[in-house]
């Protein structure tokens, strides 16, 4: 019986270790926040447009948040080992994007759903990772592409680039960061295609 007891105690203290552990090693996560009311105003109402998925380039298309260490090595990027996005940053854009447009008072439909008549949004990114300039100063950098098209008709493409101050040099002043950064690079896309967007 004091066999018996012995093992169900150490299938218990297992079992309590493995949840601590779990709990520990459980990652941050980060996100953009909700929008601003003030961005509202921040840029002409514009037609209804579709956008389609953003892409990534494969070492993005996951939600670990990378950072670069230019002082050492620029050319590696580094995933933070205990802090995540909550998905892909190219989803978390895109998501962003659509919310401004609607808020802007923008039609916004899936590619899916679009209409034959409704020019489609294209959007490559590029970059999405915190640059260490030294130890203790970093900048969130954004890098996409976006192409309009009207059916296989290429109306316009811009590339776009934001840059933010990190307030502190670590994932969450990254996750900061990349708030400030991403709503500059959506304001001035949104300007961009007031300009080039079909008028109906």
């Amino acid at each position: 019986m004091s066999a018996i007891l012995k093992i169900l105690s150490s299938f218990l203290a297992i079992a309590l270790i493995s949840g601590c552990a779990s709990k520990v090693d459980a990652p941050t996560q980060y996100d953009l926040g909700q929008l601003p009311a003030a961005a509202a105003s921040a840029a002409p109402a514009l037609p209804a447009v579709s956008v389609a998925d953003v892409n990534s380039p494969a070492w993005l298309d996951n939600s670990m948040m990378f950072f670069r260490l230019a002082y050492a090595n620029e050319q590696q990027p580094r995933p933070y080992a205990s802090s995540r996005w909550t998905m892909p940053p190219a989803q978390l854009f895109q998501q962003r994007l659509k919310a401004r447009l609607a808020q802007n008072g923008s039609a916004v439909l899936a590619m899916s759903d679009a209409a034959f008549n409704v020019p489609l949004l294209r959007i490559d990114m590029d970059d999405f990772t915190q640059t260490f300039d030294t130890p203790s100063h970093s900048v969130a950098t954004l890098q996409v592409r976006a192409s309009l098209f009207n059916g296989r008709l290429l109306l316009a493409q811009k590339s776009f680039s934001g840059r933010a101050d990190a307030p502190s040099a670590d994932a969450a002043g990254a996750a900061r960061a990349f708030v400030g950064a991403n709503d500059a690079v959506i304001g001035d896309m949104m300007a961009w295609l007031a300009t080039v967007a079909p008028k109906k």
